[in-house]
Parts: C-alpha cells; sequence; structure tokens
C-alpha cells in the first residue's frame, strides 16, 4: 500500500481538534456545576429589552353620540350608515347586529384591554325594536384613551411675552424718513374687470 503524504497530517489535526473540543466540553460542564457561577443576578440590559409590541384594536368604535341617533324604528340600512358594517351576524340569530370593539394595548410589555359590545335587536320587519349597550364613552373620551399616559408630556414652549417683559421694552423711534416714499411714474388706469 502506498504512503500519502497528505493523509497523515490531517488525521493528526482532526485528533487534536477533537480532543480540544473534549476538553473544552469538559471544562464548560465543570464551570456550570460549580454554585458560585450559577448564582441568579439582576436582569442586565439584554434581558430589559424587549420587542416593540403594536397596540391591537379591532371592531367598530360605537360611541355615546352615534348610539344617541339610532331610534327605534329605524331600518338596517340607517343603522348601518350609523354604526358602520356589524361585527357580528348570526343565521341562528339573523335579527340582531352586533357592534364589538376590542383594544389590547401592548406597548411597554403592560397587557391593558377594553371591550365595548353594542347589540341591536330588529322586529320581523327590519326595523330596529331594542338596544343593549353599556355605558358608552363619548368620542373626546375615547380619543383621550387612545392617548398612552405613560409617555411624557412634551413641554410646550412659552412664546408671548409677559407684561413685565412688555413694559421693559424699549418704545419705537419715530424719524422723518420713517415715512413710506411716494410712488413715482405716470398714474396708469385700468379697465373695469366687469361691465358696468
Amino acid at each position: 500500500m502506498p504512503f500519502n503524504s497528505m493523509q497523515f497530517p490531517v488525521q493528526r489535526l482532526s485528533r487534536v481538534l477533537a480532543g480540544l473540543g473534549a476538553t473544552a466540553l469538559v471544562l464548560l460542564g465543570g464551570c456550570a456545576s460549580r454554585p458560585e457561577f450559577t448564582a441568579v443576578s439582576q436582569p442586565g440590559l439584554i434581558e430589559r429589552l424587549t420587542p416593540y409590541k403594536v397596540d391591537i384594536q379591532q371592531g367598530n368604535v360605537v360611541t355615546r353620540e352615534q348610539l344617541a341617533q339610532v331610534k327605534p324604528g329605524m331600518p338596517r340600512e340607517q343603522v348601518r350608515d350609523l354604526l358602520g358594517s356589524p361585527m357580528l351576524t348570526d343565521v341562528f340569530h339573523a335579527q340582531r347586529w352586533d357592534f364589538i370593539y376590542v383594544s389590547a394595548r401592548r406597548s411597554g410589555g403592560v397587557g391593558e384591554a377594553s371591550r365595548l359590545a353594542v347589540t341591536v335587536h330588529f322586529d320581523k320587519d327590519g326595523r330596529v325594536e331594542k338596544l343593549d349597550a353599556p355605558a358608552l364613552p363619548t368620542e373626546n373620551e375615547f380619543v383621550a384613551g387612545m392617548v398612552d399616559r405613560r409617555a411624557a408630556t412634551p413641554k410646550v414652549p412659552v412664546l408671548e411675552l409677559t407684561p413685565e417683559q412688555r413694559a421693559r421694552l424699549p418704545l419705537p423711534v419715530r424719524s422723518e424718513s420713517a415715512t413710506l416714499p411716494q410712488p413715482q411714474g405716470p398714474a396708469r388706469s385700468y379697465p373695469p374687470l366687469e361691465p358696468r
């Protein structure tokens, strides 16, 4: 059998690398079993970083002003124009529309969920018979509730002088040269834009 000069160094190198890998595993395994290395410490910067989580809003928002416009005897088309398409329509309860709104605020790792459900019941002719609704927010209350209260309010700069600052301002000085110059050149007359 002929001797291959490249076979010997490759085999030797692979044995050396395998031995080094096994030694590293033994050393690292021994470190992990020691109690001073496995003690629980305070979370570091990496553990405190969390991914951004989107606020989830689903459904139709029905406010107090919108619901006040829905009157008994109103047809389905007018209800749809006022409140939008219902979130749930059921084949087994064809005379009922459910308008559900769910909001889950997930920013900052805190999950705040709110749910509003309005049910409109219709009679056999498709006219509003009754409404089931909790205490709904007004439009202004709803918009104010969408603002993240944990965010710092920006400082608004004051752009107006106080009366004391106005009193300290120097008065403007009028001079003879401050008068506006009179236009020079021939006076021109233009025809009227509309017929008289």
